[in-house]
């Protein structure tokens, strides 16, 4: 094990956590907020500990994939618990689990919060729960990538262990060459919907709160009704927006590079729209007696749907009111998520695809022992350890989902809370159902019980694995 490598790297993240403290300064002293100074302590701190780690250069620069998974988990906790620190310094959440749950659902985009209400809060601290989404959105060691060049092949050992999906691929040759474009798409819609909801007619700082908070797939709002207040063009604008950011994107860069065949022909694009689609219809014909009329019923319809399956967690209306029909769906979108390597969270359309691929090749061996049989998708054969991985991440993924449910119900709360709380956040979404829906909060919970989810939020967005194997011994051990 580099330990070096590892605390240098963590030193770099808290190094870039304190230039990303200038924004909400700048936040604060445009609005005349004293709050500004709990960022300015912060960074100070996060500038000392992390000039500190990252005083000397190592001398063995280079790590392997046990390495880059320790490395990014505890970057992450360390990202998380120094973003804690504005909440407490400034008072907006005085009890330190509080903030750190609020911090964890910001940069693992989840956007569950344990706040009644968020008018109140100053707009420093405001912006910065909403740029907390931008910042894990892409994942902060993607962003680190594009600075930092690292010997050999500790690129794409951190991305591996940070990005989202079944399996990760290079849009170029080298690792830090992907990241700065990858980024650089990011930046660019970012600015894009920002511009958007401008010209609809939304104030700046709404414009780019909720821009931060949907191309992270967030769902941290400014406003207490979420983006219900705000005219039907623009929760339109945000629905598009959301769908958008829940796209593989490799598609994007394959569109850059007018390769259009390839980038309409993937699958798992294809088939993020068709549920979309079809969970659009079915769900906007079951409440269409909700609403005025049926336009209205489907736009409410599309942007839960878009909310939902792209883990973004904004709400226009509180669905926990729908039929039950039409809240079964929203549930099940949970699970499926958004594609793998968008900034969506979930278990990912492409692990779904490989899944069912795999059972009906299995089906298909009962009946013919002795043939010889694929898996494709998009034309290319499935190595059999992504298949391994995908059905060992499921099995997983359900036993943490058991334990947790386990400890939520020591709370006494009932089973479709829990149940919806668990899903919310080890798939990052926010809202659930019952007591943690879209008009209530995580508030209710006990310490104990929010620690599991702060566990079940950062498993969410590090695909299990990287977090798990820091309560591994043999993974300390050196060899």
């Amino acid at each position: 094990m580099n330990y070096r490598i590892i605390l240098y790297i963590v030193g770099w993240v808290l190094n870039i956590e304190a230039a990303f403290m200038l924004l909400p300064i700048l936040t604060g002293a445009l609005y005349g907020e004293p709050d500004l100074w709990a960022f300015v302590v912060t960074g100070a701190l996060c500038l000392a500990i992390g000039g500190a780690l990252t005083f000397r250069k190592p001398k063995r620069q280079y790590f392997y994939v046990k390495e880059g998974y320790v490395t990014v988990s505890l970057c992450w906790v360390a990202l998380s618990v120094m973003g804690a620190l504005p909440f407490l310094i400034s008072g907006s959440i005085p009890h330190p689990i509080d903030a750190l749950f609020e911090t964890v659902s910001g940069f693992t985009t989840t956007g569950a919060s344990i706040l009644p209400a968020v008018e109140g809060l100053p707009k420093c601290i405001l912006f910065w729960r909403s740029f907390t989404h931008w910042i894990g959105g892409m994942g902060v060691l993607v962003f680190l990538l594009s600075l930092l060049k690292l010997a050999g092949g500790s690129h794409m050992n951190l991305m591996k262990a940070e990005s989202p999906g079944p399996s990760v691929t290079k849009l170029l040759p080298k690792v830090h060459s992907t990241a700065k474009i990858l980024y650089g798409i990011y930046i660019a819609i970012t600015l894009l919907q920002i511009v958007v909801l401008l010209v609809s007619g939304m104030p700046l700082f709404d414009a780019v709160t909720t821009s931060l908070g949907t191309a992270g797939t967030g769902g941290f709002g400014i406003k207490n009704d979420s983006i219900a207040s705000y005219s039907p063009l623009i929760q339109v604008e945000v629905t598009i927006f959301m769908i958008l950011f829940g796209v593989n994107f490799n598609a994007y860069f394959l569109l850059l590079l007018r390769k259009w065949k390839q980038a309409f022909s993937n699958e798992e694009v294809r088939w993020y729209f068709i549920i979309i689609f079809a969970a659009i219809l079915l769900i906007g014909w079951d409440i269409r007696g909700l609403y005025g009329n049926l336009g209205a019923a489907f736009r409410h319809s599309a942007f839960q749907v878009g909310s939902i399956i792209t883990t973004t967690g904004f709400a226009t209306t509180d669905f926990n009111l729908w039929p039950q029909l039409s809240r079964t769906v929203l549930v099940l979108l949970m699970f499926i998520g958004a594609c793998a390597g968008s900034t969506g969270g979930g278990i990912k359309v492409s692990r779904f695809i490989i899944l069912l691929k795999s059972s009906r090749k299995e089906l298909s061996q009962y009946l013919h022992p002795r043939q010889v049989k694929k898996i494709h998708m998009d034309g290319k054969s499935i190595d059999r350890e992504i298949i391994r991985n995908v059905n060992v991440f499921l099995v997983v993924y359900v036993l943490i989902f058991a334990f947790s449910m386990l400890v939520l119900a020591c709370d006494g709360t009932d089973l479709v809370t829990n149940f919806t709380a668990i899903a919310a956040t080890i798939n990052n979404i926010g809202p659930g159902l019952e007591l943690v829906g879209p008009s209530a909060n995580f508030g209710l919970f006990s310490c104990p019980a929010k620690l599991v989810l702060i566990f079940d939020m950062l498993a969410g967005r590090l695909e299990i694995f990287p977090l798990l194997l820091l309560f591994v011994r043999d993974t300390w051990r050196k060899f």
